[in-house]
C-alpha cells in the first residue's frame, strides 16, 4: 500500500503533522484555558497539512490525495502509518 513517489522521509513528516492535529485538538487542559491559543495551532498544523499536500500532490498515491483533499485526516493518517 505505499504511495507511489513520496519519500519515507516525507511520509513520515505527513504522519508527524497528522499526529500533531490529533494531539492539538484532544489537549483538554489547553481547551479549558486557553481555547484561542488551541484554535492557532490547530489553524497553524491544519495548513501546515494543506501546505504539505499542496507542495507533493504528484508524488501521493490517489487514495492519500482523496483522504487529504477531502480533510478525512483520520484516515490519511491511518493510510499513511500503514504505507510505512
Amino acid at each position: 500500500m505505499a504511495a507511489d513517489k513520496i519519500s519515507r522521509e516525507d511520509m513520515q513528516h505527513l504522519i508527524s503533522l497528522l499526529e500533531r492535529r490529533l494531539e492539538v485538538i484532544g489537549d483538554a487542559e489547553l481547551r479549558e484555558n486557553d481555547p484561542e491559543k488551541q484554535l492557532v495551532l490547530l489553524q497553524e498544523v491544519s495548513e501546515a497539512i494543506s501546505a504539505f499536500h499542496l507542495q507533493h500532490k504528484a508524488l501521493l498515491s490517489a487514495r492519500l490525495n482523496h483522504f487529504l483533499g477531502n480533510c478525512r485526516f483520520d484516515k490519511a493518517l491511518a493510510w499513511a502509518r500503514d504505507s510505512l
